[in-house]
């Protein structure tokens, strides 16, 4: 009856008033053996004692009652636009590998491309005490929602939290500045260096500034060469696979002697390659399409897309690395620049 009795208390959810009963401490002691104290500490003998009472009646240590101790906790909040886009898992996949790094433990949030929802998602971190928020994503021309955006941002630094941005320097936080206007604006020039001159671009949404910097700098990269891409030819769409093959349907719809499109990103560009293929048009014989990004999906990509290749999976361990460091007057912008990549998708007419 006693090994039943047992069996039953250690079964149950211990407290940690029983915890310092059975290790023989005082309350407060073992408190401070789970959660830590910024001006006292136990001693290792005592804080084994704890553990071992623990461990014998199967106590789990609260996580929020940790948090409101520690004032924060071990939580990595990354916020993102879309996770079933290739650009954020990569991002993803790089944030926890730094935060392994740290001992930290990631939990990410997904918006669905609703802004609001980014907005909630860091209030959310907040009451929840993350030690670190990331927001991986473009900003948005939206002054009310990034206004809404800041002060969320605010609030979670004001009771310690450390956040980066990978995105534009918009929020007064550390950012990972990816090179959107110079990427497209080399890879507008590499296209033109291989005989390319119609051109058309499939702009993803007026609303992101990622898309409005992409289609600026491919603009501008042919302007150098006394090149122009007429308003006729660009044309807006999601910032997806289908976003691409509307964008594409639309644009064939219209007629077109467009010799090459540049998507302002891959995902667009596999859309839009699609779209080619149903329209009966041959790539790249008949179309070229050119991308963003270097996604790893293209690696099953038929022809091999031309993009401009950017590192993805560092730019997340990046952004965990800049929110970890010591606050400074100013917030500190790391920039990535992108690389040209010349696959099949695009080949050389000046041979």
């Amino acid at each position: 009856m006693r090994g039943q009795g047992q069996s039953h208390r250690q079964s149950a959810s211990a407290t940690l008033q029983e915890v310092a009963r059975a290790a023989g401490v005082s309350l407060a002691t073992a408190s401070r053996a789970f959660n830590g104290s910024a001006t006292r500490t136990v001693r290792p003998d005592l804080r084994e004692r704890v553990l071992a009472a623990a461990a014998e009646l199967n106590y789990t240590p609260n996580a929020n009652a940790q948090a409101m101790a520690r004032g924060t906790t071990n939580l990595v909040g990354l916020v993102v636009h879309d996770i079933a886009d290739p650009f954020f898992a990569a991002i993803a996949a790089g944030v926890m590998r730094a935060a392994d790094e740290h001992g930290l433990i990631v939990t990410m949030g997904s918006t669905q491309r609703e802004p609001l929802r980014e907005v909630e998602y860091v209030a959310a971190l907040r009451q929840q005490r993350a030690r670190v928020l990331i927001l991986a994503g473009s900003r948005l021309v939206d002054s009310e929602i990034f206004e809404r955006l800041g002060a969320e941002v605010s609030a979670f630094q004001a009771i310690g939290g450390q956040v980066a941005a990978i995105s534009q320097p918009k929020l007064p936080v550390n950012t990972v500045v990816v090179g959107n206007r110079a990427g497209a604006a080399k890879l507008a020039e590499t296209l033109h260096g291989l005989g390319y001159r119609r051109f058309a671009v499939l702009a993803g949404p007026s609303t992101l500034l990622t898309a409005r910097d992409r289609l600026a700098g491919f603009r501008a990269g042919l302007a150098k060469h006394g090149c122009v891409v007429p308003g006729d030819r660009v044309v807006p769409g999601e910032f997806t696979r289908d976003g691409g093959y509307a964008a594409m349907s639309e644009l064939l719809h219209r007629g077109t002697d467009v010799t090459c499109v540049f998507a302002v990103n891959d995902v667009m560009a596999v859309g839009a390659m699609a779209a080619l293929r149903d329209h009966g048009l041959r790539l790249p014989d008949e179309m070229a399409v050119a991308g963003f990004d270097d996604i790893v999906t293209l690696r099953d990509v038929t022809p091999g897309l031309t993009t401009v290749r950017v590192p993805l999976e560092d730019l997340g361990a990046s952004a965990l690395r800049l929110a970890l460091e010591p606050p400074a007057e100013k917030p500190r912008l790391q920039r990535v620049r992108g690389v040209v990549v010349v696959r099949e998708s695009t080949p050389d007419r000046t041979r």
